[in-house]
């Protein structure tokens, strides 16, 4: 690698500037060193091994230690003692192991705690490279984070045990608070009954429960959250003559009265969008709510009971096997 190349690098006081001085260090080194500090807003500083004594250190690195010099001072200068016996170990093991090591470390820096992962390299037997990245502020906006998932997950359980305790007695699901297959197939029927005597179409949408990797673990609470947030959005997003029900362990559906396919297709679009952007939350996680959607219509895709689930059945499994998280229209028999 010629690191000469790059005339803007190469200014002195430059770490470019600083590895040419030692090129007994190798390309192989070099290369190595590009890799680890081509992220933007690293800090890099290199070490004597004998003395501990920083040789070169980044502008930045002093302004992130709020320090006037870094260069020719050993951390035992910088940093309290309990802090620069945590460095000293890992450069230990990195000289001896002799490939990069990645450390966290929390440092008080005049008052403040602040939090930093530290990537090193052995450069040779003489020299220790160390590229600094501040993760204060990547920290602090975590635990934000964690705290909002945490009073959500508390709001969440609240309102479904709210829901539960009004609802009992009352036929529905209890985990999702939708009725169930017996009430779908009565409102199925009567609902093929009333459009054909009324030459009128309605639309029928099966849904189902995306599997994720990322749940697969966590065991049957987790799913049960996932079926709770199907239901809630469900119960929000659908209209008083339609009927929403729960018709299977993993599987809703939905009758659209008066609805035809391409109208059908644009809400259920929307309701997936919805449900994808839902945050469903267990034990301060985002569990992410997929679902995929199979969309039939009487009479165009059939006109009986058993053809019209079948036909949302093959195409919600379409959906699935194209990946998930969208919406398949079921084929129209022509002739």
């Amino acid at each position: 690698m010629d690191m000469t190349a790059d005339s803007t690098a190469m200014q002195p006081g430059s770490l470019a500037h600083w590895l040419v001085g030692h090129a007994e260090l190798g390309n192989e080194t070099l290369a190595g060193l590009v890799a680890l500090i081509e992220p933007l807003g690293n800090q890099a500083a290199i070490k004597a091994a004998a003395n501990g004594r920083y040789v070169f250190a980044s502008a930045g690195l002093a302004q992130m230690f709020e320090r006037p010099e870094v260069v020719g001072h050993t951390d035992a200068e910088l940093l309290k003692p309990d802090e620069t016996t945590a460095l000293r170990r890992v450069e230990q093991t990195v000289m001896a192991q002799r490939h990069p090591v990645v450390s966290e470390h929390k440092l008080e820096i005049n008052g403040r705690r602040r939090e930093f992962s530290v990537t090193r390299l052995a450069l040779g037997q003489d020299f220790l490279l160390s590229v600094w990245h501040e993760r204060t502020e990547e920290r602090h906006r975590e635990s934000h984070l964690q705290r909002a998932l945490a009073q959500i997950e508390q709001q969440q359980g609240a309102i479904e045990q709210i829901r539960r305790e009004l609802q009992q007695g009352s036929g529905r699901d209890d985990v999702s608070g939708l009725y169930m297959r017996p009430q779908f197939d009565d409102q199925l029927l009567r609902e093929i009954d009333l459009s054909s005597r009324e030459h009128r179409e309605f639309a029928l949408v099966v849904i189902a429960l995306d599997a994720s990797p990322a749940i697969a673990g966590l065991g049957d609470e987790a799913q049960q959250r996932l079926l709770e947030g199907i239901g809630r959005m469900l119960r929000a997003n659908t209209r008083a003559m339609d009927a929403a029900c729960r018709i299977g362990a993993q599987r809703f559906a939905v009758l659209l009265s008066g609805v035809g396919l391409a109208t059908a297709h644009a809400r259920m679009e929307q309701l997936r969008r919805q449900c994808a952007a839902q945050i469903v939350v267990l034990n301060g996680r985002d569990l992410g709510l997929s679902i995929s959607m199979g969309v039939s219509s009487f009479p165009h895709t059939a006109s009986r009971q058993d053809e019209l689930m079948t036909a949302s059945e093959a195409a919600v499994h379409e959906a699935q096997r194209r990946g998930g998280n969208q919406v398949v229209l079921a084929s129209i028999a022509f002739g």
